[in-house]
């Protein structure tokens, strides 16, 4: 039995975890990410698989990167969130931990581990949207992962959808990740808590009072347990989410839509305003077939699990 290790980079955390031919995990191990400092990143990289290579027999390590990865899988050219700026991340690695590595970006690494081992296994087709600290996304075509012309394709958290609108850490403004991702959800909560809206009270309470101790689990834990301010929150990304998937649908014709992510730990919560936002807005709707839109099966693991199988491959 082959096994490979998967390590999941983002910009609040790493993990680390081996994974065997049928996509599971064996042992995972998970630490927070040092983003503001691209060699702290790749220490902790490094530390993490000498920690699982001490009791695996691990032949090859995928890096799900939350940046644009070249087509050759082996340089970070530009993270918005996280402080890699054309980093040759393979040889850096390879060099230091003597295994074969197999660069990828995120969302591609997620899609795949949905693709191969997940909600979208009897696809032929998908789009895998991540709903994180950012959003990301990847894209299987033909049964294919598919890069693009230089390796960037499929970065559909930075397709603008507000022209002038808020600025994101990629540079522009009004990207889908400013209004559709955990983050867009945490600081518009803090912000009403912190204004002192009524609405947030039971939010502020959660927190011990302070805005600050907003986290995007508190959140979630609030609208499961019926807070109406929290619910509507979820109704807000939602629908942008929702929107901006229909966008997509009417250029890629995908046959699935997975959605994961931290932020899909809420469940209908959120998928059910993200369907309705696209059903209302999918081009040809009535006339044409709808995609189905999935929740993710692997949850937080899906990009380890898919990174570990591309370093397989």
């Amino acid at each position: 039995m082959t096994l490979t290790c998967g390590v999941d980079v983002g910009g609040t955390k790493i993990a680390g975890g081996v994974v065997d031919e049928q996509g599971e995990v064996l042992e995972e191990l998970r630490m927070p990410s040092p983003a503001a400092d691209a060699e702290a990143i790749e220490s902790a990289i490094v530390d993490l698989v000498t920690d699982l290579k001490s009791r695996h027999r691990i032949s090859a390590v995928g890096i799900g990167a939350a940046g644009y990865v070249d087509k050759s899988r082996s340089s970070v050219m530009f993270a918005p969130n996280i402080a890699w700026r054309d980093v040759p991340l393979k040889a850096h690695l390879e060099q230091r931990l003597h295994l074969d590595v197999v660069v990828e970006n995120d969302g591609n690494a997620s899609a795949w581990g949905e693709f191969a081992f997940g909600a979208g296994r009897a696809a032929d087709d998908l789009l895998l949207v991540a709903v994180g600290t950012g959003v990301g996304g990847g894209l299987v075509l033909d049964g294919e992962l598919y890069r693009g012309a230089f390796g960037i394709g499929a970065e559909i958290g930075h397709m603008r959808v507000v022209p002038q609108g808020r600025p994101c850490g990629c540079g522009n403004q009004g990207c889908l990740e400013q209004y559709a991702s955990g983050s867009a959800l945490v600081r518009e909560v803090r912000a009403a808590a912190a204004s002192g809206s009524g609405s947030a009270q039971g939010l502020l309470e959660r927190a011990g009072g302070d805005a600050a101790g907003i986290t995007g689990p508190l959140i979630t834990e609030a609208a499961k347990a019926g807070d109406g301010f929290a619910v509507d929150q979820f109704e807000v990304l939602g629908s942008w989410l929702g929107e901006g998937i229909a966008s997509l649908a009417a250029v890629l014709d995908p046959g699935v839509v997975v959605v994961g992510g931290g932020v899909s730990e809420a469940g209908d919560l959120l998928l059910e305003p993200v369907r309705a936002a696209f059903a209302s807005q999918l081009t040809g709707r009535g006339h044409r077939p709808q995609p189905e839109i999935r929740l993710a099966e692997l949850g937080n693991r899906a990009c380890l699990v898919g990174a570990a199988d591309l370093a397989r491959r």
